[in-house]
C-alpha cells in the first residue's frame, strides 16, 4: 500500500469527498468543466490553425522559390539584372547554409497568356525538369499530364486548373502566351516576345497560385525572353524548412560582400498573406487563453466555499497538531485539484476530437471545402503541451491567496462558533 504525504491525502480525501454542500460541489464541477472544455476548445483550433498554416506552407511555398539568387550588373548609369550563364559553376562557388536542400536553376518573367475565351496576366516559370527536387510538390500536384512531358523545343506548357477553366482550354489544346522580357524595337515599333504554346499539364495546388502560374520548361522561356544560349534568370533554393528563408538570405549575404548578387525570399511576395494567418492565429489563441484564465480563476471561490464549508475540520486538524505549512499545501493541492482533472480530461477531448473532426463534420452534415477536401489538421505536440501547463499554472496562481489566507486562521476563532 502506497504511504501518501499527509497533505496529498487530505486533499485527495476532502477533493473526493461527498460530505460537502451541493452548491459546493456544483461550483467544483463547474470549474473543473469550463477548464476542460476551454483547453479543449484551445487544442481543437490550434491544431486547426495550424493545418492551414501547414497547407499554406506546402502548397504555395513548394511551388514558387522560397528563396532566390539572382546575378546583378552594375553599370555606371543603373543598376539591372541580368541572365546568369554558367549557373552550375556558379551553384557549386557557394557555400549552402545547412538549411537547404536542393538548389535549381529557373526562368522567370511576367506575361499574358491568351485561352479561347479571355486573357490573363500570370507569372511564366522556366524550369528544368531534371533538376527539380526528387519530392516536388509541382509533380506531385499535377492532375493531368507529368513534368517529363516539358521537354525543351517542343513549347509545352503546364497550367493550373482554375486559370484552365476560366480560359476554356483544355490538354492538347494551344494559348498564346507573351512575356514581358525580349522585348525588340523594329522601325514598326516595339515588339513583344510571344509565341504559341501547348498545354500539356494541368496541377492544382489549392490556393491562388493555381490562377496566377504557369510552367514551362527552362530553355523554352529562355528563347521566349531571348535570352542567350546557356542563360537563366538565376538559382532557386528548396529549403526543409520555408520559414527559415530570412536566416538562410542573411547568411547568403554575408557571402555577397561585393553586392553582385540579389537575393529574396518568398516572404516579399507571400510575407503579409502568412502574417495575417499568424496574426489570425494568436489573437483566436488569446480569446480562448482568456475563457481558460476565467474558468481557472473561478477556482478561488470553489476554494473559498470549500473552506467556509469546513472551517470546523480546518480547526479540528490544527488542534490535533497540523502545522500552517502542512495545512497550506493541503488546501493548495485541494484548489488545484479541479484545475488538474479538468486540464487532464481537456487534453483527452481536445485530442479524441482533433482526430477525429472531419468524421464529426461529416456526420453532422457541414462541409466546410467542396469537392472531397477535408479540414487540414496537424497536431503540435508542444504546443498542446504548453496550453496543458498553462491551465494548471493559473489555477496555482489562483489559489495561492485563498489557502494563504485559510492556512493563517486561528483554531480558537473557527471553533468559538462552532
Amino acid at each position: 500500500m502506497i504511504k501518501l504525504p499527509i497533505s496529498v491525502f487530505l486533499a485527495l480525501r476532502y477533493s473526493r469527498s461527498r460530505a460537502r454542500s451541493s452548491f459546493t460541489r456544483f461550483i467544483s464541477h463547474f470549474v473543473m468543466a469550463g477548464i476542460m472544455l476551454g483547453v479543449a476548445a484551445l487544442i481543437i483550433v490550434t491544431s486547426v490553425m495550424n493545418g492551414f498554416e501547414n497547407e499554406l506552407k506546402t502548397r504555395i511555398l513548394g511551388v514558387v522559390p522560397q528563396v532566390t539568387l539572382t546575378k546583378a550588373s552594375t553599370s555606371a548609369s543603373q543598376r539591372t539584372f541580368s541572365a546568369m550563364a554558367d549557373w552550375q559553376q556558379q551553384k557549386d562557388a557557394w557555400q549552402w547554409p545547412s538549411s537547404v536542400q536542393h538548389v535549381s536553376p529557373y526562368v522567370q518573367s511576367e506575361g499574358l497568356v491568351q485561352g479561347n475565351t479571355i486573357m490573363r496576366a500570370v507569372m511564366l516559370q522556366g524550369i528544368f525538369p531534371e533538376q527539380e527536387p526528387a519530392q516536388s510538390v509541382l509533380a506531385q500536384s499535377l492532375t493531368a499530364g507529368r513534368l517529363e512531358h516539358l521537354r525543351a523545343g517542343e513549347y509545352r506548357v503546364i497550367i493550373g486548373r482554375p486559370l484552365a477553366r476560366q480560359m476554356d482550354v483544355q490538354i492538347g489544346e494551344r494559348v498564346r502566351i507573351t512575356a514581358a522580357k525580349g522585348q525588340q524595337h523594329t522601325p514598326f515599333g516595339v515588339m513583344p516576345a510571344q509565341r504559341q504554346f501547348t498545354v500539356a499539364g494541368i496541377f492544382e495546388v489549392g490556393a491562388d497560385i493555381d490562377s496566377q502560374l504557369i510552367v514551362m520548361h527552362g530553355a523554352d522561356a529562355a528563347r521566349l525572353f531571348r535570352y542567350p544560349e546557356g542563360h537563366v534568370t538565376g538559382l532557386r533554393l528548396w529549403l526543409n524548412d520555408a520559414f527559415v528563408a530570412d536566416r538562410v538570405t542573411a547568411a547568403l549575404q554575408s557571402q555577397n560582400s561585393a553586392g553582385d548578387w540579389q537575393i529574396d525570399s518568398w516572404q516579399q511576395r507571400f510575407g503579409q498573406l502568412f502574417a495575417a494567418v499568424r496574426m489570425e492565429k494568436g489573437m483566436m489563441m488569446i480569446m480562448l487563453g482568456l475563457i481558460v484564465a476565467v474558468a481557472a480563476f473561478n477556482a478561488v471561490s470553489a476554494l473559498v466555499m470549500l473552506i467556509q464549508d469546513k472551517r470546523g475540520d480546518i480547526a479540528v486538524l490544527q488542534t490535533l497538531g497540523l502545522d500552517r505549512r502542512r495545512l497550506y499545501q493541503t488546501l493548495l493541492l485541494q484548489g488545484m485539484y479541479g484545475g488538474v482533472l479538468g486540464s487532464i480530461l481537456g487534453l483527452a477531448l481536445g485530442l479524441v476530437v482533433t482526430l477525429s473532426l472531419n468524421g464529426i463534420l461529416s456526420v453532422l452534415g457541414i462541409s466546410v471545402f467542396s469537392q472531397g477536401m477535408h479540414l487540414p489538421v496537424l497536431i503540435n505536440p508542444l504546443q498542446i503541451m504548453q496550453i496543458v501547463a498553462a491551465a494548471m499554472v493559473l489555477t496555482l496562481l489562483a489559489t495561492l491567496y485563498p489557502a494563504w489566507r485559510a492556512a493563517r486562521l486561528q483554531p480558537a476563532e473557527i471553533l468559538r462558533y462552532e
